[in-house]
């Protein structure tokens, strides 16, 4: 899976492995959506996304390590269908990860995952996508959050 920033390119592509699953890359450019899904086609993967705490763990560090500097909005695989609802008591607000059953599977998501910038527009007639928000927080690390 990789990961498509806003910024400008680093000299090499920042990349972590987990123990067992997809590696994750990422790649500095600013581009669009499409076009990040598009680049990440062309890599052989996909748009990332995570399932839970360790794997948002692990893209988060990532993510530290090749956005200099922050802030950054990364694509991801997060995207609302047209015909979706958003729905602000889910932790997704009725986004799912592209690419996971065809972006229509049922997606069981923790809690922790549902940390939002800024809510995502009401709205169940437009498909819309969002994005990793990666900023400084001096003396914790990096803050993050969806964006639509």
């Amino acid at each position: 899976a990789c990961a498509l920033g806003r910024t400008p390119p680093p000299p090499r592509a920042a990349v972590r492995c987990p123990s067992a699953g997809a590696c994750f890359s990422a790649h500095l450019a600013n581009v669009s959506y499409v076009e990040a899904r598009g680049a990440c086609d062309q890599r052989r993967g996909s748009l990332a996304w995570v399932s839970g705490e360790p794997e948002l763990r692990l893209l988060l560090e990532l993510l530290a390590e090749a956005a200099v500097p922050a802030p950054a909005l990364f694509w991801v695989g997060l995207k609302r269908n047209a015909s979706a609802c958003t729905h602000e008591e889910q932790p997704l607000r009725g986004f799912s990860w592209e690419g996971v059953g065809g972006g229509t599977a049922s997606q069981e998501v923790p809690a922790a995952l549902g940390r939002w910038l800024q809510e995502p527009l009401r709205s169940c007639l437009t498909a819309r996508c969002a994005g990793l928000h990666l900023a400084a927080d001096p003396g914790h690390g990096h803050r993050w959050g969806w964006k639509e």
